[in-house]
């Protein structure tokens, strides 16, 4: 059974060999080559990333150009990849390949399976600030309330699905930026997939620039207006498209 790993990256020139190191050397001893790949989805970098991960060697990526959000280059990612498990993770290794692994090994007659910071055995390091663990969890519970999604953790950025599964849904994904991991699997329940939630280890970044307050009312946005547009009032997020833009 061939698994396919998507990394995307916008700008990792800094972060990214380390990731494709530990990642290729861990899988490597656990498949055949024939058997799993690493593909990185590179998205309008303005910097080396391409390069970096042209001289690593090792694995398959494709330059897809700029794009909106981090979800259309998964998109592209999955609609390219070919294997029999897909999944992705994030280009900084906060994630590490023995729990990615595990997501495999896990998987077993789930239609998908996805990590989780915020579940029992769980360990994330160092601990996330006060606010941004308050701003998570408040944002779990608007979108288990919005959409019945019963998950602790939708935005942990690693997720393995079975191929013909993810084929079916990924072409109908509509958001693409902040709520896009909440629009994949909000489809997958509709379709009446079985998503199941496993405990990671997870290393925060404690450098990270993230601004809380802006990304939590973008957050905030982009769930209400996927809300809105799988509603009656769909319309209204079409009328907002028109005349201010494509949110996609």
């Amino acid at each position: 059974m061939k698994l396919s790993i998507l990394i995307p990256a916008y700008n990792e020139e800094k972060r990214i060999l380390n990731t494709l190191k530990k990642y290729y050397s861990f899988f490597s001893e656990k498949f055949n080559k024939e058997e799993f790949e690493i593909f990185v989805i590179i998205n309008g970098c303005t910097d080396k990333t391409e390069n970096v991960v042209k001289r690593f060697g090792k694995v398959r990526y494709v330059n897809i150009g700029k794009v909106n959000a981090k979800g259309e280059a998964l998109i592209q990612g999955f609609k390219l990849a070919d294997a029999d498990y897909i999944g992705f993770v994030d280009a900084d290794c906060a994630t590490p390949p023995e729990s990615f692994y595990e997501l495999y090994e896990n998987i077993g007659p789930y239609d998908g399976i996805i990590s989780s910071r915020w579940i029992t055995g769980a360990i994330v390091s160092p601990r996330q600030p006060l606010v941004r663990r308050i701003a998570s969890r408040c944002f779990n519970i608007l979108v288990r309330g919005l959409f019945g999604i019963g998950l602790r953790d939708t935005q942990c950025g690693a997720k393995l699905f079975k191929k013909d599964i993810v084929k079916d849904v990924i072409g109908e994904i509509n958001t693409t930026r902040w709520a896009f991991d909440i629009d994949l699997l909000y489809l997958m329940k509709r379709k009446g997939c079985r998503v199941k939630e496993i405990p990671t280890v997870w290393h925060d970044d404690p450098n990270s620039k993230l601004n809380v307050k802006r990304v939590s009312i973008e957050m905030f946005l982009a769930v209400i207006r996927l809300r809105l547009f799988y509603s009656p009032f769909k319309f209204i997020v079409e009328i907002y498209n028109k005349v201010v833009g494509n949110l996609k």
